[in-house]
């Protein structure tokens, strides 16, 4: 059986989206075709004595694409036997892949995020990002939109569609936010929940500058903000003077994202494009997971985002620089819950439908095994 070695920074028990998707590629594989290599992190050993296959965890918690890591990476796929290799994150582990031929890897798939297509936007990362999808035999994209940047600098005979799936039995309408909502002591009051790290390209910042907007027309909404980053200081003081109208509860565990994800009513998370166009972003698998919690969504336009909700049906796109028109579109959804309603579970039926994590594992076998398109 043909076995691939998953080289990757971004791996739980770390929490985001990438990391989630690189756990749902490598969990749809058959026993005994994954081996894992990344980095260490706090509690990686109870995550990583209930998988199915090997995780080797680097010493530290990041991997570049250093002669250290591509010799150790080898060692791991001779200890292993692995004939193919798939590199979490193109960008910058992408650059070991000679290495990685020269250790033996018959195939080679690259799968690119939001930053990857940024790179193919930047002077100088524009070469490397050249570079790195020389040497592969697949180069994934999230969507349109990423497509559309990635092919400035890979062939188009290179790339190929594959978006994050869904765990529809994990994110669902009951998986524990009365419990969330008893812990914060939010009651029955409507919650406007934001999931994402904080980043200022999330938008969470406008939320909050919107936030007095919508207390106007719904008093007793609570905007749940949910997640860990850089932005934490800033977003508190913008949240100081609004009281208990707004909760931030800093990172939680990854197992317990599906149940903050039920303590809402509606999901926001108007994220914005920024930096002269170089950051935005590359889908929004959370918008999905909100969908498949039964929740109607408020996304922001910034990059392949819209590829994540049927406008008007599972949710609304907004300008996410624009406070007043975040406000009008969380205040529309609190005032009529039956419209919300409808929403949420037109979003859990398209998510189960569309986004099932056995139709990605299907697509992702197909790249794996298809001799198409041509590598070096």
């Amino acid at each position: 059986m043909s076995r691939a070695l998953f080289l990757t920074n971004d791996f739980p028990p770390r929490p985001g989206g990438i990391q989630a998707f690189v756990h749902g590629l490598a969990a749809g594989r058959p026993p005994g075709s994954v081996v894992v290599y990344a980095p260490r992190w706090s509690g990686c050993e109870d995550f990583d004595a209930r998988r199915p296959y090997p995780v080797v965890r680097h010493p530290t918690s990041l991997m570049l694409p250093t002669r250290g890591v591509a010799r150790r990476a080898a060692e791991v796929m001779a200890a292993y036997g692995c004939d193919t290799v798939v590199f979490g994150a193109a960008a910058p582990l992408g650059l070991l892949a000679p290495a990685m031929r020269a250790a033996g890897a018959r195939r080679i798939v690259m799968v690119t995020h939001g930053h990857e297509a940024a790179w193919a936007g930047v002077p100088g990362a524009r070469g490397l990002l050249a570079r790195i999808g020389e040497h592969a035999d697949v180069v994934t994209y999230l969507g349109e939109y990423t497509r559309r940047r990635l092919e400035r600098v890979i062939p188009a005979g290179r790339l190929a569609r594959l978006a994050p799936g869904v765990d529809t039995g994990a994110f669902r309408p009951g998986a524990g936010g009365r419990e969330v909502r008893a812990a914060l002591d939010l009651g029955e009051r409507p919650v406007v929940v934001c999931l994402s790290r904080l980043v200022p390209r999330k938008g969470q910042d406008v939320l909050l500058r919107a936030w007095p907007l919508v207390l106007r027309a719904v008093p007793e909404a609570v905007l749940l903000i949910v997640g860990g980053g850089p932005y934490h200081r800033t977003l508190e003081r913008l949240a100081r003077p609004l009281g208990d109208a707004v909760r931030i509860t800093g990172p939680v565990p990854w197992a317990a994202l599906p149940a903050h994800l039920d303590a809402g009513d509606v999901f926001a998370m108007p994220c914005r494009t920024r930096l002269g166009g170089i950051d935005f972003e590359g889908l929004g698998i959370v918008y999905l997971e909100a969908s498949a919690s039964g929740l109607p969504v408020v996304a922001g336009s910034s990059g392949g985002a819209p590829d994540a909700v049927l406008p008007g049906e599972t949710g609304v796109v907004v300008d996410g620089t624009r406070p007043r028109e975040v406000a009008r579109a969380v205040t529309g959804l609190l005032e009529d819950p039956e419209r919300a309603r409808k929403m949420g579970e037109r979003g859990r039926d398209w998510v189960t439908r569309e986004w099932g994590w056995d139709l990605v594992s299907a697509r992702f076998a197909e790249l794996l095994r298809d001799p198409a398109p041509a590598g070096t």
